[in-house]
């Protein structure tokens, strides 16, 4: 078995996480409890090492073509400053990876990867490139760090003379110095919270996460796992790759057709993506409440009658709605919003209803 990777907090916090294996890389799961971090990021504000993302520089007269010809979204629209949220698809139309698209300048685009996909993208820009383009798996340099929650802001502009408030909802801004490191602030984040995304220098990761933490103490910003992470992300239905996403899952069928732009021009997967949003697909992803007790979990099977309609991407108790939920892939007759369903779970069928997804949405 191939060595697990650290990110360059691994010292820093080995001895008070319970560390696991995730995407290739050993990696927090929580620290003081999934629902105590959870409910940190929901009414205070909690930091997260996400620094196992990967990162992606394409530059180049021919940046933008490339990053238009693998993504579904219309990066053109993009100026110096902005964000995009996007898809990478086969020619099937099925996900090669969700990512961001960073603007960082006039031929200049960031991507920012799943972890666990870092290698296979990279190869598949570079296989994909053409003309003038330079294409730098900058993964190991960088180190990331997310601090989400409703005071992600008044806390971390204790740390900068930067006005994070002008710095709007998906957009971002370098060089700011974040207690003294050079950081680029991104308004974006994985938990329906507010919050920020810092890209900066993997070595000046240890000072700055002990600087974000001891600034927000007396707020109550604890340090969070991948396990907190999951259950935010999911609550506010934000899809993980392997799960809602896959290379037999397209953005359509998982919810994403708003990242779909067939009219931008030619992209790898354009013809069925276009064609799934204009006659819709024959999946549906779908919000689940159990009925009956029982918690849905991943790959359980979804019935109507005897029929098998489909299946479980991710489900637990959510720890804000304290309910037993489920997002599920569902063939799309039956995805209406209070059908009654069975969910096989330990070899019983139970009922559980579809509701309206995300389940969560903070109040702004």
């Amino acid at each position: 078995m191939s060595q697990l990777k650290r990110t360059s907090l691994y010292d820093v916090y080995k001895d008070e996480a319970k560390m696991v294996p995730f995407g290739g890389w050993e990696m927090p799961v929580q620290f003081g409890g999934i629902k105590r971090e959870h409910e940190a990021v929901r009414t205070k504000a909690g930091l997260f090492d996400v620094s196992h993302m990967g990162e992606i520089l394409v530059s180049g007269p021919d940046a933008l073509a490339l990053v238009q010809k693998l993504t579904t979204n219309d990066a053109s629209r993009l100026k110096t400053g902005s964000v995009q949220y996007t898809v990478m698809c086969l020619e099937n139309g099925g996900t090669v990876d969700d990512l961001l698209v960073y603007r960082t300048g006039e031929q200049e685009y960031l991507l920012v990867i799943n972890a666990s996909n870092t290698e296979k993208d990279f190869n598949w820009i570079k296989e994909h490139a053409t003309g003038e383009v330079l294409i730098r798996n900058i993964s190991d340099e960088m180190a990331q760090l997310a601090l989400q929650g409703p005071l992600a802001e008044s806390v971390m502009q204790r740390l900068t003379t930067a006005d994070l408030s002008e710095i709007r909802f998906f957009k971002f801004r370098q060089d700011v110095e974040i207690a003294g490191v050079k950081s680029l602030v991104s308004r974006t984040g994985y938990t329906g919270e507010d919050g920020f995304e810092i890209y900066f220098k993997a070595e000046d990761a240890p000072a700055l996460w002990k600087a974000i933490l001891a600034e927000g103490e007396s707020d109550g910003v604890l340090p969070c796992g991948l396990g907190a992470r999951d259950t935010l992300r999911f609550e506010a239905a934000l899809p993980l790759y392997g799960q809602e996403l896959s290379e037999m899952i397209t953005p359509v069928e998982a919810g994403l057709a708003f990242t779909v732009k067939p009219d931008k021009g030619e992209f790898i997967g354009r013809e069925v993506l276009a064609r799934q949003k204009q006659e819709g697909a024959s999946r549906k992803l779908v919000g689940l409440e159990m009925i009956d007790r029982g918690i849905p979990r991943t790959h359980c099977s979804v019935y109507s009658g005897e029929e098998l309609i489909g299946e479980v991407t991710t489900g637990t108790q959510s720890p804000t709605l304290k309910k037993n939920i489920g997002l599920a892939l569902v063939k799309t007759e039956y995805a209406k919003t209070g059908e009654v369903v069975e969910v096989e779970i330990r070899r019983k069928k139970l009922k559980a209803k579809i509701i309206r997804i995300p389940f969560y949405k903070r109040q702004k």
